[in-house]
């Protein structure tokens, strides 16, 4: 029987990465509910790629980088496509040797290209690594994970040697594709699924700093272009993530803080009764 996705997930989070390979499991290279993970896909195939606000028709084999900060999809266009696919959080990479984030790699970070095209001298090498980490994987060796560790590092070197395709679409300006993407990661940020798991950014700045951008810059930008400040767009979906909490859980005022990112649960009230003219109490009432 399938695992289901749920499953799945969980399984992720306790090893922190899981590599495999495409034509075995090609559902799992699409669809992945956690949102903390990156990805590493070598791809032989036609596919059209949309990342960010670009997008990257590619043919033939790829290496891509998918950063769980920056939205992306995937559509497969040829009938054959393989490859392999990692996917593995900073935390897993983070408690080997590495120190710089993964945020600020050339690979992954906000306005880098993530595509690299393959010759097929390169791409017999990656598949070679590829292989071995799901050897490594499925093995008992107690020092697995640091070996998972070092083909990582050692594909992203050699990826860093590479050129990467600039075959995208943009047609945007810098403040309309900034724009863009800041409304798609303040998207992502939602539904809260758990008081356990509270909001990770909160703020212009986080934003700003996820995005490797100057906040007054991302401020400019976003005013610009939808007539709205950061904190509005921001404050406006904390509003609406509140509302939708408190009519469909039955968790406590002091865990709907915790989880919209508030110190306090009265610093939580003052925020939305500032913003609705109503007490989260009251919203609650109402589904009664």
């Amino acid at each position: 029987m399938p695992r289901s996705l749920s499953t799945y997930n969980n399984e992720l989070k306790l090893k922190g990465f899981n590599v495999f390979q495409i034509e075995d499991d090609g559902n799992a290279t699409k669809v992945y509910s956690r949102k903390d993970f990156y990805k590493i896909c070598l791809t032989t195939g036609k596919s059209r790629i949309h990342y960010a606000d670009r997008s990257f028709d590619a043919e033939g084999t790829i290496l891509f980088f998918g950063n769980p900060n920056i939205p992306y999809s995937w559509e497969t266009l040829s009938t054959q496509y393989v490859g392999y696919t990692i996917l593995f959080s900073e935390d897993f990479l983070v408690s080997g040797k590495r120190s710089e984030t993964l945020q600020k790699s050339p690979l992954f970070r906000m306005g880098g290209t993530p595509i690299l095209e393959i010759s097929e001298n390169q791409r017999q090498f990656l598949n070679t690594l590829f292989q071995k980490m799901i050897e490594e994987q499925q093995s008992d060796y107690e020092f697995k994970d640091d070996l998972i560790r070092n083909y990582i590092d050692l594909i992203l070197h050699e990826s860093l040697k590479l050129k990467p395709s600039e075959n995208y679409n943009q047609t945007k300006s810098g403040a309309e594709r900034l724009t863009t993407v800041f409304m798609e990661l303040l998207e992502r940020q939602f539904p809260i699924e758990s008081p356990d798991r509270p909001l990770p950014l909160k703020t212009a700045k986080d934003y700003a700093e996820n995005l490797s951008v100057h906040v007054n810059y991302l401020n400019r930008s976003v005013k610009e272009v939808t007539g709205k400040t950061t904190t509005t767009h921001i404050s406006e979906r904390i509003v609406n993530e509140a509302k939708a909490i408190l009519q469909h859980t039955s968790w406590n005022i002091s865990e709907i803080a915790y989880a919209l990112g508030f110190e306090y649960p009265t610093y939580f009230n003052n925020f939305f009764k500032k913003q609705t003219g109503t007490s989260p109490s009251s919203v609650r009432l109402e589904k009664v």
